[in-house]
């Protein structure tokens, strides 16, 4: 074969690897009986003479068939890393089989991105199909039938996408000719028996304009453009139509021969010759499109407008310049505007640097992006595919197919070899996951994971593993608590955790039923705590004896007498939850830091204490009369929003022996009332209820509370 079109490096190149390649095929023959090297040949021939890649491209054709048999060791020896980047990728490539499902269509394209880390190897795989489909008639039936399954799939959207829009229409007619011969017939047969008919309609369509165009100096190409038979058979069922009714088989193409250099010389001429054909016949403007003024985002430019003849037929014209022709039909122009082909951002960004390479052969790929590398691509034992983020690991892959395989997963054999849970996977990997009926899931599981849904199971998995500890745990306490006739109660075990680093009470009783918490320490701690009790109470009675010396005890009964100062040899504060006032009526609670704290019996935290601590309440009363110290008081004020409320709340305070320490106003506008918040400082509740009293009968005064 000669591939005069390259330099004699090229071509020596090219020699170079068919020449492998010849040796190393040379048993094999194709299912014609044929030698093999036959489709690399053919193959090679598109690459470079029907697309016009370099030729590295053509060399790559023929060693990704030697390797397939030689091997790459052999290759990267001798050959440039880039070529051997694309074999290799061809390589990989060849072994996808994809499912009879769109939806996994769409998994396997990416893949084959994916592999393609220079991005000539997709068109590269597309030339390898499109031999494949012109070689169709040799494959038996069953072959045939997956071959052109797959050429539907993957590889006509592939070619849809990077606009080598006559390579699709190609293969698209050929999966047309052999999966429904009939309808394939009929229309070829139909476009062949009106191909002089619309000869004459071209012919009879230009005259008028001829003399139109050659005075203005237009030089020009008329060229016929048929609909493919494929895309006539999509109308066809799409509108539920017969070949008649197919309007836009056929198109008149004006090709405007002129400097290409020259773009603004470029659309004028378009236009001019638009001008022409739209005062000979009658336009529907409502099918014009301009991209000529507007190219596509994939850079193809034309003028479309529909015309109807003398005779009332519509007949769709294109009119475009040479090089706007020849960028069309060699590839760079897509139909992703209106077509309808589905991209995703990554995909489209590196689809786009397949068309840069196409567009600028002698620039170097290493700069141009790379495919995503975000997603890994693996496979199941039965040929399934499932994509998973990059550095997803075995776990991972496990919990991607069902929460019960991965949470009993104790290791995988990748491509056959034995691994363990946290191996990391590759692209191509075939992983079968191992699994054994004991097996659960650690913490340490966390940190070899990393998909969302991965980590989501495993979180649950250890929850409930923690719950099912707790119950265990809960159970074990409480049934040596009663054999041992101790109480632990909630204050008691609050306190225990909080020494212990225990935040939550599930994670205590886990810790119990897993056997890394001793209930034996439980014990020694509630015995302890009855101890330090025991000596409080003993402390507490001697401040008792303390206060009768001092004549503050009027009555044999166990009562303190308080008033409002500290009283020698007794230690107790007022409880901050309630702020009693001298008169309230109240109580002593022992506590084992704080001496005795005062709360009112009105206390919210009363009936808890009274109720589980009997043995640490103390009884108290005040004296007969009030000392000279005053009592904190919390109130809670709810008026409406009247400007003189706050002066009237604060006359009233100051009429009685009272002071405020502290307000603050909360204004709700969706009701119209004010929360003030007030701090008090008063002698005794007897002054605490003139203030109450005075500030319930107050104008605009909704509600008072004493906090």
């Amino acid at each position: 074969m000669t591939f005069e079109q390259y330099t004699p490096e090229g071509q020596a190149l090219i020699e170079k690897a068919r020449t492998l390649a010849v040796d190393a095929l040379k048993d094999l023959t194709r299912h014609d009986g044929t030698p093999f090297i036959g489709h690399p040949d053919a193959v090679a021939r598109i690459v470079a003479y029907e697309i016009g890649l370099p030729a590295e491209c053509v060399a790559a054709v023929y060693l990704h068939e030697a390797s397939r048999m030689a091997g790459m060791e052999v290759l990267r020896k001798e050959w440039d890393e880039n070529i051997c980047t694309m074999v290799e990728g061809l390589n990989h490539i060849s072994t996808i089989k994809p499912k009879d499902t769109r939806l996994e269509a769409e998994n396997y394209k990416k893949l084959i991105i994916q592999y393609s880390r220079d991005p000539r190897v997709t068109v590269l795989k597309l030339a390898d199909r499109l031999e494949v489909m012109r070689s169709l008639k040799m494959f038996p039936k069953t072959g045939r039938d997956q071959k052109i399954l797959e050429t539907l799939l993957l590889y006509i959207p592939l070619a849809h996408q990077l606009g080598l829009y006559n390579m699709k229409r190609e293969m698209e007619d050929i999966y047309l000719k052999y999966s429904e011969p009939e309808q394939y017939r009929l229309i070829t047969n139909k476009l062949k028996a009106g191909e002089k008919d619309r000869e004459k309609l071209m012919a009879e369509f230009i005259e008028p304009l001829k003399k139109k165009l050659s005075d203005a100096g237009v030089q020009y190409k008329l060229k016929m453009r048929t609909k493919a038979a494929y895309s006539i058979w999509q109308k066809m069922v799409k509108q539920k139509v017969p070949f008649e009714g197919v309007f836009d088989v056929f198109a008149i193409r004006f090709i405007i021969d002129c400097d290409g250099e020259d773009h603004k010389l470029e659309k004028d001429l378009c236009w001019l010759v638009y001008s022409f054909v739209t005062e000979e016949y009658e336009a529907d403007t409502k099918r014009l499109r301009d991209w000529v003024t507007n190219p596509k985002p994939n850079g193809y430019e034309s003028l479309h407008i529909t015309v109807k003849n003398r005779e009332g037929a519509y007949v769709e014209v294109q009119i475009r310049t040479k090089r706007m022709d020849d960028v069309a039909e060699n590839g760079f122009a897509s139909h992703w505007a209106y077509k309808g082909i589905k991209r995703e951002e990554t995909l489209s960004r590196w689809l786009t640097s397949v068309r840069y390479a196409l567009e600028h052969p002698d620039e170097n790929t290493e700069d141009l992006p790379q495919p995503p590398s975000k997603e890994i691509f693996v496979f199941t034992p039965t040929g399934e595919l499932r994509i998973l983020q990059a550095d997803s690991t075995v776990l991972d892959f496990a919990f991607g197919i069902h929460t019960n395989i991965g949470a009993h997963c104790v290791g995988a054999r990748v491509n056959g070899k034995a691994v363990s849970i946290r191996e990391k996977l590759q692209t191509g990997d075939v992983v079968e996951i191992l699994t054994a009926k004991n097996q659960r899931p650690t913490p340490d599981w966390m940190n070899w994971v990393v998909t969302s849904k991965a980590r989501s199971k495993v979180k649950q998995a250890l929850q409930v593993q923690e719950q099912n500890r707790a119950v265990d745990g809960k159970e074990l306490l409480e049934r040596r608590l009663k054999n041992w006739k101790l109480e632990f109660p909630d204050e008691m075990n609050t306190e225990f955790r909080k020494k212990n680093n225990y935040p939550s009470l599930t994670g205590f009783y886990a810790a119990i039923g897993e056997g890394t918490l001793d209930v034996n320490v439980i014990k020694d701690y509630i015995l302890g705590e009855a101890e330090r009790h025991a000596a409080s109470v003993e402390a507490a009675e001697a401040a008792q004896a303390s206060a009768k010396s001092a004549r503050h005890y009027e009555s044999k009964d166990d009562i303190l007498v308080l008033n409002a100062k500290n009283v020698k040899g007794i230690d107790y504060k007022m409880a901050k939850c309630c702020n009693p006032v001298f008169g309230d009526d109240v109580f002593g609670f022992v506590t084992r830091e704080d001496g005795i704290k005062i709360h009112r019996i009105t206390c919210p935290n009363a009936a808890r204490l009274l109720e589980m601590y009997p043995y640490r309440i103390q009884k108290v009363k005040w004296a007969e009369s009030p000392s000279s110290s005053s009592f904190q008081v919390d109130l809670k004020i709810i008026a409406d929003q009247e400007s003189s409320i706050l002066s009237r709340i604060m006359e009233i305070v100051n009429q009685f022996k009272a002071s405020i320490r502290s307000f603050n106003v909360n204004e709700n506008q969706r009701n119209g009332t004010s929360e003030i918040s007030m701090r008090i400082s008063v002698p005794s509740n007897l002054e605490l209820d003139k203030v109450l009293s005075q500030l319930r009968t107050a104008k605009h005064v909704l509600k008072v509370a004493r906090l």
